[in-house]
């Protein structure tokens, strides 16, 4: 028969806030390579063409998604080091 994983060597478990972390990293990913959607020159903004005004935008937005996931996954490695050692 097989062993109980040790704690040493526990999988690691997928858990909403990471599940969340992951899709905050993802997101910047489709928007840029789904070409289509904002392969257009309109609407202008202060006479900037859509096509790059949009890429600008996604700059910040990436920005604080990365942020977002940062704290969730520090927060998950915070819980799971607390859990471990009661």
């Amino acid at each position: 028969m097989s062993e109980p994983p040790s704690e040493d060597r526990r999988r690691p478990v997928v858990t909403l806030p990471l599940a969340v972390a992951g899709l905050c990293l993802a997101l910047p990913f489709g928007a840029m390579l789904w070409v289509d959607s904002y392969a257009r020159t309109t609407p202008e903004f202060i006479g900037i063409p859509f096509f790059y005004w949009y890429q600008m935008l996604w700059v910040p937005i990436s920005t604080a998604l990365t942020a977002v996931a940062y704290v969730l996954v520090r927060r998950a490695e915070r819980a799971r080091k607390g859990g471990a050692r009661r």
